[in-house]
C-alpha cells in the first residue's frame, strides 16, 4: 500500500543560505541532538549542502517511492530515505541520481545502500549512504510512504525539517532552530581563526583553550580532598 502526502513548506531560502555556511562539526560543539549515525558516509568530498527534507519510507525491494520523490522534489530539496533496516538492496543508482540533478535536488540521504558510485559522482548530486550493493530495487507495487515522519541514521526526520550535511556528518534541524545554531557556529568559526593566529605567534594550544588551567585546578581539588 502506498501513502502519499503533500510536500512540506520549503525552508526559507535565506535561512538555508545562512545555515550552509556553518559546519556540522562546529554545531556539534554545542548541540547534541539531531546528528545522524556516523555509519552514513558522504560519497563526495568537500561538499556541504543545506535544504528542506522531503522524506520517504521505502521497504524491501520496492523502489517506486524514490522515483516518486524525485518526480515531486523541488530545487533545493534533500531527499531523506528510510530503508526500514534493509542492508542488502541498493535503493538508487545512476539514473535516479541523474533525474535528481535535473530536478535540482540538493542532496540525497539514504539510511541504507546505493549503487553506481561512478555515475553518482559524475552526475554531481551529493549522496550519503551506509554503503553499496550490486542488488537493486525494482518497481513492484508493494508499497511505501511519501512525506511522512521517518527515521534516518537513528534520528527522527519530519518533512520540512532542515538538513545540513557534509563529509563530517548530517544534522537534522527544525526550521525554528536554524538561525541560532548557524550564527553561533559562524561566530565560533570566526573565533577559531583568532586561535590559529595565536598558535602562529607561539602560544600553546592548551593554554589558549584554558585546558592547562582546568587540569591543574582538578589536580589541586583532588589533592585537597585527599588531605581531608
Amino acid at each position: 500500500m502506498y501513502e502519499l502526502h503533500s510536500l512540506p513548506p520549503a525552508v526559507d531560502p535565506q535561512l538555508l543560505d545562512l545555515l550552509v555556511q556553518a559546519e556540522p562539526a562546529v554545531i556539534g560543539h554545542f548541540r547534541y541532538t539531531g546528528f545522524m549515525n556516523p555509519e552514513l558516509r558522504a560519497l563526495f568530498q568537500d561538499r556541504r549542502v543545506a535544504g528542506t527534507a522531503i522524506t520517504i519510507r521505502m521497504p524491501g525491494m520496492d523502489g517506486a517511492m524514490v522515483h516518486y520523490a524525485v518526480g515531486q522534489a523541488r530545487p533545493g530539496d534533500i531527499i531523506v530515505i528510510d530503508r526500514c533496516g534493509d542492508m542488502s538492496i541498493a535503493s538508487l543508482g545512476g539514473a535516479v541520481a541523474y533525474a535528481a540533478r535535473r530536478a535540482g535536488v540538493a542532496g540525497i540521504v539514504v539510511d541504507g545502500l546505493v549503487t553506481d558510485l561512478g555515475e553518482l559522482r559524475a552526475y554531481g548530486v551529493p549522496v550519503w549512504s551506509k554503503g553499496t550493493s550490486a542488488v537493486t530495487v525494482k518497481t513492484l507495487g508493494l508499497g511505501g510512504e511519501f512525506c511522512v515522519p521517518v527515521t534516518c541514521g537513528g534520528v527522527a526526520v519530519n518533512p520540512g525539517d532542515a538538513i545540513l550535511a557534509d563529509e563530517n556528518g548530517i544534522l537534522v534541524l527544525p526550521a525554528a532552530d536554524i538561525e541560532y545554531s548557524a550564527r553561533r557556529a559562524l561566530q565560533m568559526m570566526k573565533d577559531e581563526k583568532k586561535t590559529l593566529a595565536r598558535l602562529d605567534a607561539g602560544e600553546k594550544y592548551p593554554d589558549i583553550m584554558g585546558t592547562t588551567q582546568v587540569i591543574l585546578e582538578t589536580i589541586e581539588k583532588h589533592r585537597q580532598k585527599l588531605k581531608q
